[in-house]
């Protein structure tokens, strides 16, 4: 898992906004399967909600970060 963090730290805003559209999706279908009885381990819908979280949390942190050096060279 701490390979996969390190791997999307390093992906541009638009490539993060690409995966996390790819895991939405993703979980859309796992929540589809799992309620009508075709999931084999529900844990797997927990496991991707967590993933699209993650995605999230680093899209507004870049966000944050390139706030901040917008803000620091307007001051400057």
């Amino acid at each position: 898992m701490a390979r996969n963090i390190a791997e999307l730290r390093g992906l541009s805003l638009d490539e993060l906004n690409a995966r996390l559209a790819d895991a939405e999706e993703e979980l859309a279908n796992l929540v589809f399967q799992n309620g009508s009885g075709q999931l084999d381990s529900p844990i797997k819908v927990r496991t991707q909600r967590k993933a699209v979280a993650r995605i999230q949390t680093l899209i507004r942190e870049k966000q944050v970060a390139d706030s901040a050096a917008a803000a620091a060279q307007g001051e400057a």
